[in-house]
């Protein structure tokens, strides 16, 4: 049986990287908090009962919210808080991409990716470190960034920007949240097959340059090949 490491918090985690980290983190003992927009609510359930079906000496919570809003992602904390007793780490997989050249991307789609990817990440930093200095225990904070975050990428404008932002973002939460014992630290993922790389090569496609972005995405993976 498990020992309870402590709860944590996984936004954005009806599929993909998100899906995986809350999997990873119910198998080393973390009671979990799992957040996903209220129209994932379902394969976000279904997580919840595998986890607790695994697990059964774990709790696990569904919280639904938007993490763009703020007043939902303190919605989001509070719930998790009086549910399972605190947060002690943090893992922020809300994201969502967006592949366009610059001449025709418009003001509302660059505003959706920073809206998500930084805006949302800024607020659960904001909230959740709050509720850590509160609790005085410590905690982990980690951000999804990218490897799309410390290189621009192909028509990634959006996308790229708004995950050079995050690791900016956490590198000030980590000197403001360092004295209290938080540590805040974000990773670049390359690229992994998930449901949103997938759409990305489709939308790719609408440009002719599957290949381009293929090709870039190659050259972090050491004889990878996706999608060929």
């Amino acid at each position: 049986m498990l020992t309870a490491k402590g709860v944590a918090l996984v936004t954005g985690c009806a599929q993909g990287i998100g899906r995986a980290v809350a999997q990873r983190l119910a198998s080393d003992g973390f009671h979990l908090g799992l957040c996903d927009l209220q129209a994932k609510r379902e394969p976000v359930e279904e997580l919840a009962s595998e986890l607790s079906k695994r697990h059964p000496e774990l709790q696990t919570t569904v919280v639904l919210g938007d993490v763009s809003a703020e007043d939902q992602v303190q919605n989001v904390v509070e719930s998790v808080v009086k549910t399972l007793g605190g947060i002690d780490t943090l893992v922020t997989c809300a994201g969502i991409a967006s592949i366009n050249t610059i001449q025709r991307i418009t003001e509302k789609e660059w505003e959706g990716v920073f809206a998500v990817n930084t805006k949302g990440t800024f607020f659960c930093y904001k909230h959740v470190g709050h509720q850590m200095i509160i609790q005085g225990r410590g905690g982990r904070i980690i951000g999804i960034s990218s490897l799309a975050g410390k290189r621009g990428m192909f028509l990634g404008s959006a996308y790229c920007a708004s995950k050079f932002a995050v690791r900016g973002l956490t590198q000030s939460a980590a000197a403001e949240y360092g004295p209290h014992n938080i540590t805040v630290n974000a990773c670049a993922p390359g690229a992994i097959e998930t449901p949103m790389l997938k759409e990305c090569f489709e939308k790719a496609k609408l440009y002719d340059n599957e290949k381009a972005v293929l090709a870039q995405i190659k050259i972090s993976i050491d004889g990878g090949t996706y999608f060929d």
